[in-house]
């Protein structure tokens, strides 16, 4: 039933259904790059800051590189970085949340004033202060954005978790002595899951949005990785001579974000339909 209201509501709405292809076709293209006759870090000094032609559909950088490559590897990484910090982000708030919204009491009010403790850190601090510990990269950018990222997240899952406590069949269960964890995987599990998944969507596109940042203010991804906030940070110093390279980037991180969000409604309203 639910995918059936899904393929309704996709149909009936032009942003929706664009939203979902940009996606498919990005991710497709991001699998693909590998096997594509494409070399992201390939020079050629006598093609530098070329216009987007035929032989280069997105033109070259500042040392002759492909930038339909650039943008295409970037685009690799920017998406990675999102689904595995959306992945930890999403796996510690459900922890949080459940944990304290399920047992309350002590735990709830340590678990709850933690993550108060945390949300009131500027993330700009957190990351500057792990730099010095960490070294720049995929990995820790990953481990910053997934571990800092997940108390909107646990405080939301928290609220589910509170109403799906007051439930007859959980009352019922809690009664009769079932035991706390085969009560959240078979009833509370079922009933946060619709929340879960659109907060999910919503999380890649903060992470993406993070990590172009980061990268962008020059502590994010590193080279010779590419990504989409550090193709805008490098293309910064040709504005005026190649603006495409500040343009392309910025209008691929705009349209995934728009997407993910686009989706995480698309799943909410399919969701509210079929309850309703």
């Amino acid at each position: 039933m639910f995918f059936k209201q899904l393929k309704e509501e996709l149909l009936s709405s032009p942003l929706y259904l664009f939203s979902v292809l940009f996606l498919l076709l990005l991710v497709a293209l991001s699998l693909l790059a590998p096997v594509l006759p494409l070399d992201p870090n390939t020079t050629n000094v006598s093609q530098m800051n070329q216009p987007p032609s035929l032989d280069h559909l997105f033109g070259t950088d500042n040392v002759g590189r492909d930038y339909f490559a650039r943008v295409l590897y970037g685009g690799r990484i920017s998406l990675l970085v999102g689904v595995l910090a959306m992945l930890a982000s999403v796996l510690i708030g459900s922890l949080v949340g459940i944990v304290a919204g399920y047992f309350g009491g002590l735990m709830d009010s340590i678990l709850m004033r933690t993550v108060d403790v945390l949300s009131s850190i500027p993330w700009l601090v957190l990351v500057i202060v792990l730099s010095v510990f960490l070294k720049p990269g995929l990995t820790t950018i990953i481990i910053v954005i997934g571990g800092f990222s997940w108390m909107r997240i646990s405080r939301l899952i928290r609220a589910e978790t509170l109403s799906a406590k007051t439930h007859d069949y959980v009352s019922y269960a809690r009664f009769i002595g079932v035991k706390p964890l085969t009560i959240i995987r078979r009833h509370i599990l079922p009933s946060i899951l619709p929340t879960l998944i659109v907060a999910a969507s919503s999380s890649i596109s903060s992470a993406i949005m993070t990590e172009s940042a980061l990268s962008f203010l020059g502590i994010g991804i590193q080279q010779p990785l590419a990504s989409w906030g550090s193709l805008l940070q490098n293309a910064q110093s040709t504005l005026q001579s190649a603006p495409y390279m500040a343009i392309l980037p910025g209008l691929f991180i705009l349209l995934t974000i728009y997407s993910f969000n686009n989706v995480g409604d698309l799943i909410r309203d399919s969701l509210r339909k079929e309850v309703s």
